[in-house]
């Protein structure tokens, strides 16, 4: 018992220190920007030494990956909350899509990444963004079962399908997020989304 709490008690501190180093490089890159970060910036505002960084985290690009993830992570567990709050399907798509554009363009550090250093953000965005893409389609899949539970969706065999296709294409508004769709409201987004988005997701299988 006691090798099981103290193995506990381990793991918990090495998640602080993880923690503490990834909020350390969001604020480090917010500020500086990841190109004029290094490895001892980071552990210095974080109160590490380099090798607790490479040790815990990685690399200066494994860092930035875990920020991206970590960001992301936190607006998926907002977005799981719509769910509770909306009764319609339409209602959820469309506040979904609202709050994923918001947050996209009030991030301080996303905004900076794609305005100012794209070389860094699109890779981990597109190419060499499996992961986070990912946990957004997992997530959007989840949210369409809790809908079918809900009586608000028909069940259907290609739902992991149709949550791939609007996770990529509201990805791609985070990307570019200036088009000439006009997307500057949340009653606009909100329609877009119904027009849009909501058949993808409530299609009729042939």
């Amino acid at each position: 018992m006691r090798v099981s709490s103290d193995r506990s008690a381990s793991t918990s501190e090495a998640d602080s220190i993880e923690d503490r180093i990834i909020v350390a490089a969001l604020k480090q890159f917010e500020e500086f920007g990841i190109r004029k970060s290094t490895i001892e910036d980071i552990a210095r505002r974080a109160g590490v030494d380099r090798v607790t960084v490479y040790r815990r985290v990685g690399s200066r690009d494994e860092v930035v990956r875990a920020v991206i993830n970590r960001e992301t992570t936190a607006v998926l567990a907002d977005l799981a909350q719509i769910d509770d709050q909306y009764d319609t399907l339409d209602a959820r798509i469309g506040a979904t899509f609202a709050t994923v554009l918001e947050r996209a363009r009030s991030h301080f550090f996303f905004a900076r990444l794609l305005t100012l250093e794209p070389e860094y953000a699109l890779p981990r965005m597109t190419t060499d963004g499996s992961a986070t893409l990912s946990m957004a389609v997992f997530a959007t899949l989840h949210s369409l079962k809790r809908a079918v539970a809900d009586g608000l969706l028909e069940d259907a065999p290609d739902l992991a399908v149709r949550a791939e296709t609007v996770v990529r294409i509201v990805h791609s508004f985070v990307l570019t997020p200036m088009a000439a769709l006009p997307l500057d409201t949340r009653e606009q987004i909100a329609d877009f989304a119904s027009r849009y988005l909501l058949p993808i997701l409530t299609r009729k299988n042939d």
